[in-house]
Order: C-alpha cells, then structure tokens, then sequence
C-alpha cells in the first residue's frame, strides 16, 4: 500500500504544481506584513475551500489566519503554511514557498486522507516574523488534539534539523526632558544618552554571554532634532538563547543594561515584551524520513549553521515537530537580505516547493502506515 500511496500522492501534487508556482509568485508580489496577510490568506483559503477542505477564515482574534481540515481519522496531522513579509525587503525569508509547500502536501494527500485514516489540517499561520501566529493557535487549545506538525523553510542549504532557539522581542522606550542643546543644555535629561549607555552595556555583556546568546536590535527614535536634548529615543532588540530557560537567565542580565542607561542618566524606562519563542525540540525520526524523501529527489542535506528561531518551536513543545530548512539557490545570499527573496521567485524556489510538498506529503504517508510510529503518535 505504501508504494502505491507514494505514487498517488505524487501524481495530485503534480496535477497541483501549476497552480502552487503560479500562488507562490502571487504572494511574493504582494508582500504583506504579520497581521496584514489579507491578501495571502484568502488566496490559501480559497485554494483549500476548491479541492474540499472544511476551510475557517480567521481564527481567535486572527482575521489572517486560516484553518483547513479534511478527513476523520483519528491521527490528526497539521501541516503549517507561513505567508508574512518583512518590512523593505519583502519576501526574504521566502514565505511564499512556505506556504506554496505546505499547501502541496496536503493536496497531495486528499486522495490519501480517508484510507490512511487522517484528519489532516493545513494551518495558515500569520505573523511568524513578529507577533507569533502560532502561539494563538496554542493559546486557543487548537494542538490539544494533534499528533504532529511540520512545515518546511527554504534556506541556502537543506538541513533536517536546523538549530532553532529561544527569542524575546523588546519595545524599549527612554524618556527624558528636552532642553536647547546649546543654550541651555543643563536643563535636559539626554533620552538618547540613555539608549548608548545601555547598548554599551550590552556590547560589554557579550564577553560573558554563551556562544548560543544573540542580543541584536535597532533604534527607532533616536530624537527630533539635532539642536534639541532628546526627550524621548525608541529602540527594537531581540534576545535569543539556546533554551527557554537560558533565555530567562540571559533576559534579567540585558534588562539590567536597560536599567543602567535609566540610571545613569535619570531617564524613566519603559520595556514591552511580545510573545516569547521557544527553543525547536525537533522529533528525529520524523526529521529522518522526511530526509530520506528529499534525499531521493536528489537533495543532499548538510549539518546545521548558525541559530534561527522562530514560533514553531512553541509548537514543538506541544506535538512531535519537523521543521527542515529546504535548499534554494541564492548565490551566497542568505535569509533576510533582498537578494534573498529574489532567490525565492526562481526556478530552483519552484522546485523547493514541489520536493518540500511532497516529502512532507511522504513523511505523512509514512505516520499513518508504520504501525510503531502511528501508535507512538497517538499516544502523545
């Protein structure tokens, strides 16, 4: 059976494929921000609602999410769809093949669905960049009841288990007193001042920060003028670190260098957290079959580089996860550049959606007929 569901599988993916290209320019034309995916997100709906799937449009207080499930099955697998852009550079973290993949896979896998005994659910997950779209999904108890997620994200190299670790984005606000900065200086309390004593406390910090730790951000309101003591400075910084529980740690030793620009200055402090991301808890075996379909359309994986994050490691936490970077050829551009994103509307972007489709659709294919993995998935 599982010959000829591989076959199957293949052969509605390929049906598909036309359709799946021609969505995944679509979007990296109409790069949409976290939140603001109206655009994407209807799209995807209405490519699930054609080929069946019982389709949700929005999800809690998420109008840009999308929820599409077919089958009864009592193995319930999600297959996760990105489509948030970043600000400037648009689709540089290649979202759009995201999404296009794990759309394939479950088109893929609607002949499959009844017969392997799934409900399969194709979740669309905004705001991965900021905001974390799947944390609403957690908080909403929507993984109370599956077994396994996966998505797949395209990257310059394919890796089955990339090094994903925890982050907390930071919203930073020094407030001061403005003054004539040249007549009358002294009656100025320097918001700008603030922000460099505290960024070079953080630079200091880094000679005692683990080789996992990242702390990186930017200013955003640095004054109104030159001839004017800044009143108020704004800045965005990230903080990751290898666990959860090490990013705990590593938060109280930077919010003590935010405090330090307070204190030395007299400024008052404001920090606004958004959602944490955890650290991605990557289930191996399934990171190997799914290696093992790539490898069979000819995809060669290479060891982890350097540490990303990104929300689906809070859904590694709740279910067996997959998140395998897939190979796109970006002549040495890497994530987060503009020539990245101009990688992700090529050809070799058009292949990465069809071998990412389909060995996630494989992987499932895999789940549902392995009587050991079935019965360890569903006792999860």
């Amino acid at each position: 059976m599982t010959t000829d569901a591989y076959a199957r599988a293949r052969a509605a993916l390929e049906a598909a494929l036309p359709g799946l290209i021609e969505l995944s320019h679509r979007i990296y034309q109409n790069p949409e921000l976290g939140y603001e995916e109206v655009k994407a997100a209807a799209w995807l709906a209405d490519e699930l609602e054609a080929a069946g799937f019982q389709t949700q449009r929005g999800y809690g207080d998420m109008p840009t999410a999308v929820v599409g499930t077919l089958g009864s099955g009592d193995l319930h697998i999600t297959i996760c769809s990105e489509y948030d852009a970043l600000p400037d550079v648009g689709h540089a973290c290649g979202h759009n093949v995201i999404c296009t993949a794990g759309l394939g896979a479950a088109l893929a896998l609607v002949p499959l669905v009844d017969e392997l005994g799934l409900k399969l659910t194709l979740l669309g997950t905004p705001a991965e960049e900021g905001g974390g779209g799947k944390i609403g999904f957690i908080d909403g108890g929507f993984f109370s009841d599956v077994h396994a997620s996966m998505m797949v994200h395209p990257y310059p190299v394919d890796v089955a288990e990339p090094d994903i670790i925890a982050v907390q984005q930071l919203t930073v606000t020094y407030t001061g007193v403005e003054a004539h900065a040249s007549g009358f200086p002294w009656g100025g309390i320097n918001a700008a001042d603030a922000m460099v004593v505290a960024q070079t406390a953080i630079a200091l910090l880094r000679q005692q920060m683990l080789p996992s730790d990242r702390v990186h951000g930017i200013v955003t309101k640095g004054g109104e003028a030159a001839n004017i003591i800044p009143r108020e400075t704004k800045g965005d910084f990230m903080v990751r670190a290898g666990t959860a529980e090490r990013l705990d740690e590593l938060l109280g030793k930077v919010r003590n260098c935010f405090e330090a620009g307070a204190l030395a200055t007299g400024c008052t402090l404001g920090i606004e957290a958004d959602t944490a991301y955890t650290d991605l808890r990557h289930d191996s075996e399934l990171a190997a079959l799914y290696q093992k379909h790539a490898e069979s359309l000819g995809r060669e994986f290479v060891e982890p580089p350097a540490p990303v994050s990104t929300d689906m490691g809070n859904v590694s936490h709740e279910v067996p996860t997959i998140h395998p970077f897939i190979g796109v050829e970006s002549n040495g551009a890497v994530p987060h550049q503009e020539a990245f994103a101009d990688a992700c509307a090529t050809p070799s972007a058009d292949q990465a959606v069809f071998d990412g489709a389909l060995s996630m659709a494989l992987t499932v294919i895999d789940m549902a007929t392995d009587p050991a993995l079935r019965a360890r998935l569903l006792a999860k």
